[in-house]
């Protein structure tokens, strides 16, 4: 008897306001695949303007999956997401249905395509202690440590990055190995082992119209009420340490208290955006991805048929 046929992980990728929506909405429409949410803030619910969430109306066309899951003030993390996936995954499997995953958080692609080293329980005893030193010490003192201990986590943590650095000297003195030497050995070992084919297809175009695109996109979300989406979130039910992160809300509220201008809201924005998009591209250089550039669109933002087809043979939809 020949072997099972291995799964397939598709995913759509491409840095933020390059039209992957539009195009994994074509995509659904045109094979009947369903969307999978691979983006950290459009889990939350009341979030749907800043984060470019899918309206109802684009639900309605295609099926989206991992949408709206958690409030605000809530915490949500890349073991959440997982855990959160597995009863979407398993009845879209019941069903025969294929499943799209579509978004920019590349942690998130990397915990699916080769699992997620979760680490030892935290030690609150230790916990406690290395926060007391970062309080008094400094961050540049267990950064130092960090870098003697382990060299490859200090090259991409910085040192203000206080939960992160904290972590990974955590992590070391618990197990007395480095956490990029953990990370090194990452696989997939949940209950279903079965080998994953993966296909990644990723959208670009260059940074001069990816930058037209970011600003574009803001002027339309704050003229759809990115102010006072923002406003009403802070008043009830609030922002958590996690929400509160993504790209615009600091700046939105700002605005809305009157303590930044319109026009510097929108360049820091789109600033920060920019910055994002390239972070972006560090993590998809890392991939064995068929790339797209984007073409004129139609009207709709769609892609063209041509392009359409050619996506989804490359994901194999």
């Amino acid at each position: 008897m020949s072997a099972p046929a291995p799964q397939i992980l598709r995913f759509l990728i491409g840095p933020t306001a390059v039209g992957k929506s539009a195009a994994a909405l074509a995509l659904g429409e045109a094979t009947g695949c369903e969307l999978v949410s691979l983006d950290s803030m459009q889990v939350y619910r009341g979030m749907d303007i800043g984060t470019a969430k899918p309206s109802a109306a684009e639900r309605a066309r295609v099926p989206h999956h991992m949408l709206d899951l958690v409030g605000p003030q809530e915490r949500f993390d890349v073991q959440r997401f997982l855990r959160e996936l597995e009863p979407i995954s398993a009845d879209l499997e019941r069903r025969g249905v294929r499943a799209l995953f579509v978004g920019g958080t590349g942690f998130y692609l990397k915990a699916l395509t080769h699992g997620l080293f979760e680490g030892p329980e935290v030690d609150r005893e230790l916990r406690a202690r290395l926060e007391q030193r970062y309080a008094s010490e400094g961050a540049a003192v267990l950064h130092a440590e960090l870098a003697r201990a382990d060299p490859a986590s200090a090259a991409r943590i910085h040192a203000n990055d206080r939960k992160r650095l904290l972590r990974a000297v955590e992590v070391f003195e618990q197990t007395g190995r480095a956490l990029s030497d953990w990370q090194r050995e990452w696989g997939w070992h949940g209950a279903d082992a079965t080998p994953r084919a993966v296909r990644i297809a990723g959208l670009g175009c260059p940074m001069p119209e990816l930058e037209r695109r970011i600003r574009a996109r803001t002027r339309a979300m704050l003229a759809a009420g990115w102010v006072e989406e923002a406003r009403a979130l802070r008043e009830s039910p609030g922002f958590g340490p996690t929400a509160i992160q993504a790209l615009g809300y600091a700046e939105v509220l700002a605005l809305a208290d009157g303590t930044l201008a319109r026009e510097a809201c929108e360049e820091r924005i789109a600033r920060a955006t920019r910055q994002f998009a390239r972070r972006q591209h560090t993590w998809w250089r890392k991939l064995d991805a068929r790339w797209f550039p984007v073409l004129p669109e139609s009207s709709s933002g769609e892609p063209s048929a041509d392009r359409l087809e050619e996506l989804a043979r490359a994901l194999e939809l």
